[in-house]
């Protein structure tokens, strides 16, 4: 009798399917997944894939990211209701009266939201490349942007580009303190210390300054790592990362700062949802093409920045 993870297996190839996982997934959902990503990084990998059918394993605005690249393929969130407290922090009226409060900005939204919102929006970015859209700006517009706060604060600190900050934050991220990252500078003088900008100390100058620290997208953690002579890494963002950087760095040393640092919401992804989705379509993203059309046009522009 076939396990779970051999039907999954034998349905993919039937439906010609392919799952998506994000790095906060469950490890056994990050373990049956033909791509891991970021969840631009992950989207993007589904438009160029041959699958008809795509399964994400992560949270639903990232599902229906990849349904706005990629129309022409049958999107699944096996977890509908796995949600974002970031993209749940906007809506698209709440963006709209912002916005009219602020008839000569420029909204700049973080990737980490809702097909509706990013249709209110004139560029989309990422935590890889926020300051890269930032600096790409003219000058003298104004800027407001959204929904992350912490990620927001981070780019003024970098660009010194003076902006209007929506007030969301990651729940997960926002619970790492200065506090927390000068803690774990003082105990582990050995190791780097990877944040994601999206924690709450992503602002702070005395924390930018300490030689040990550096800030990464998820994907950008990898990289550092494996580019790294360094044997031990203190990480700072969803504690299931480390389980693909143990996977791609077993000789070295991963150090959670903290067990708390856990997404519930990633963890709604389960291999019996995968499967629900493969033999049933449950969790089908759809979109109407109005709204796709005008959301796909900030991610364009972010894309065209780099």
């Amino acid at each position: 009798m076939e396990n779970i993870r051999e039907r999954i297996s034998r349905l993919k190839k039937e439906r010609n399917a392919v799952i998506l996982a994000h790095y906060y997934a469950a490890p056994e959902v990050q373990d049956v997944a033909d791509f891991l990503g970021d969840s631009l990084g992950l989207s993007r990998l589904a438009a160029t894939t041959d699958a008809s059918a795509i399964i994400f394993g992560g949270v639903h605005f990232m599902a229906e990211t990849a349904a706005i690249i990629s129309p022409e393929k049958r999107v699944f969130a096996p977890a509908p209701d796995a949600g974002c407290s970031l993209a749940d922090s906007v809506d698209a009226a709440a963006l709209r009266k912002w916005k009219e409060a602020h008839p000569e900005g420029i909204i700049v939204s973080y990737v980490n939201t809702t097909a509706a919102v990013k249709a209110e929006t004139d560029y989309c970015c990422t935590s890889a490349n926020a300051v890269k859209v930032i600096q790409a700006l003219p000058e003298n517009r104004e800027i407001l942007f959204g929904p992350d706060r912490n990620l927001g604060t981070h780019i003024m600190e970098i660009t010194g580009r003076k902006m209007e900050l929506w007030s969301g934050v990651c729940t997960v991220h926002d619970e790492i303190s200065s506090g927390m990252i000068l803690d774990a500078a003082a105990r582990y003088p050995d190791a780097d210390i990877l944040i994601h900008p999206e924690a709450a100390c992503s602002g702070d100058s005395e924390v930018l300054q300490l030689g040990s620290v550096y800030f990464y997208s998820t994907a950008g953690m990898l990289s550092h790592v494996s580019g790294s002579d360094k044997k031990k890494f203190v990480i700072a963002t969803e504690i299931d990362t480390i389980h693909q950087l143990r996977k791609e760095n077993p000789e070295k040393i991963f150090i959670p700062l903290a067990p708390s640092l856990l997404c519930n919401e990633m963890k709604k992804v389960t291999l019996d949802k995968i499967l629900a989705s493969l033999e049933h379509g449950e969790g089908e993203v759809l979109i109407d093409s109005r709204t796709r059309e005008r959301a796909l046009l900030p991610i364009r522009r972010m894309l065209e920045i780099g």
